[in-house]
Parts: C-alpha cells; structure tokens; sequence
C-alpha cells in the first residue's frame, strides 16, 4: 500500500538519527514494530511504501503519519531554524529528517538502557528485550518481537534483565517498569502537561536524569521545546556559539530553548546528527 504525502522525509537519517533503535534496512525496505504489527517501509519521492501484519493494511496509514510527524509543516519549521547558519548547515545536509513520535513506554525504556552506552549497545539491548519478552509478528520471511510492556518487563523482574545485558540499567528500568505497572500510570497522559510538569514527573523515576527525560519529551510527548544534551551536542553547542563551557547542564538547556525558540528539540536533532555524521559526510 501507499501512503502519499507532500513533506519532507528521509527514512535513513529519520530512523538512524538515534531517536529510535528497533528499525533495520534490508535492500530498499526497512522493517521494524509499530504497536503490536510489524511494519515494512520503502521510499519514493513523496510516498511511503508500506506493507504490515496489520489488518487491514489500510489501518496503518494514519499510524504511520502519526509516527513520522507528518503533521509537522517540517518546511516552515527548517525556514525559521535556518535563521540560524549552523542549523541552517545541518539541514542542508539532512533535509528529510524528522522528529518521530513515539510510543512513550517503549522510548523510555529504550532511554533508560542508553545511558553510558553508544547507539549500537542501545540497538542491542532494545533488540534483547523483544526477543527474549516480546511477541513474534512476522510478514512472509521477515519476522520481528514486539517491544514488551511494561507488564511483562516487571514481572521479568531485574534478575532476568541482567542476563540479557543490561548490566546496572537492569534495576533502574525493572523498577520503572514496576512503578508504571503497580500504579496504572499512563505515559500518554504527559502529553497534556507542561513542558515543566511532564518534564518533573519523568525525572521522578528511577534511572531517568535530565537527558532521558529530555529524549522521551520530545521523541515520544509531543514538548516540542525539549532540548536533550548529551556529549555530541554539548560539544557543537560550546564550539560554535560563544557561551561558557562551565555552564550546567539546565543552564545549558535554557539557552538553546531561548536561542532556538518552540521548535528547538528540532534544531538540536540536525545539530546531533550533523555532528555525529561528520566523519562520514
């Protein structure tokens, strides 16, 4: 099936961007788990090829535009970044990357795992916990887990996530897990908060600090103004703009949301891909 549409979009740098780490390319199709339905995605200009376990298929259109932002004018947002000349830079290298919008569970508990961790060990251990306490979907030869719920990685309990390579982050995201279950706690629910309020009740819980809450923000709750500050940005920030290198981490935070405006979780994903990129580019 297809899903026409008139926005920017590059699969590539969209899903390898670091905001999400269960999708694989195989030749022209990349594949990964939306829900509990393994997807199929192929790129032309201004249409997304799709196939799914779902059904029916056509169920997926408005997932698929929910996921990928398509509700984003991304060429407004990219006009008024590029006011900035290193953002602007940025884009002209990534014009088709988009911010996604994510299941919140699934991306904070993928964020949980990420800490001290590179993107390929993130990839890893998201990948562990499908196979080992996800659900099989599959489509002809290709087959993927569905991420598990909350429900289930508690009841696997910290013992079990170690054995599938998690080292100390086993507690920090059994313990979450356990809170978010034992307590009915609907992540969804963040996206009607202020930024401050849902930003608060994220860094309650154990093992999220103030880049993790940042990550789920805005990859998975719609605060558009998050601005997540790991080592990549961080170090672009402190190169290219004259602002102090002492500066904390919220200081930080403030301003690049005053440098950047209601869109500045946008500018900090082509600031952290250009920077990670370079070497390849």
């Amino acid at each position: 099936m297809r899903l026409v549409h008139n926005q920017p979009l590059d699969l590539a740098s969209t899903l390898q961007s670091g905001q999400v780490f269960a999708w694989r390319q195989e030749g022209a199709w990349w594949n990964g788990v939306l829900g509990d339905h393994l997807v199929m995605l192929r790129q032309r200009p201004g249409v997304l090829e799709f196939r799914t376990s779902m059904r029916p298929e056509s169920r997926l259109t408005p997932l698929l535009h929910r996921f990928f932002r398509l509700d984003d004018d991304l060429t407004k947002i990219q006009t008024r970044l590029s006011k900035d000349i290193r953002v602007a830079e940025a884009i002209g290298y990534f014009p088709g990357l988009r911010l996604l919008r994510q299941d919140p569970w699934s991306c904070l508990a993928a964020f949980i795992c990420s800490s001290n961790a590179n993107i390929l060990r993130i990839m890893r251990m998201v990948d562990q916990l499908s196979l080992a306490l996800g659900q099989v979907v599959s489509i002809g030869n290709i087959s993927r887990s569905v991420f598990p719920s909350a429900r289930t990685v508690a009841d696997a309990g910290e013992p079990v996530l170690r054995q599938l390579g998690l080292g100390y982050r086993a507690r920090y995201l059994a313990e979450t897990a356990k809170v978010i279950t034992e307590n009915g706690l609907n992540l969804e629910l963040l996206r009607e908060m202020s930024f401050a309020d849902a930003r608060r009740y994220l860094l309650g819980m154990t093992g999220v600090g103030e880049k993790v809450a940042d990550c789920v923000l805005l990859f998975s709750l719609d605060q558009m103004q998050s601005f997540p500050i790991d080592r990549w940005v961080r170090r672009v920030l402190e190169e290219s703009y004259p602002i102090s290198k002492d500066l904390s981490y919220q200081s930080l935070m403030t301003w690049a949301q005053n440098q950047f405006g209601a869109h500045a979780g946008y500018a900090q994903q082509y600031l952290f891909h250009r920077r990670r990129m370079g070497s390849k580019l």
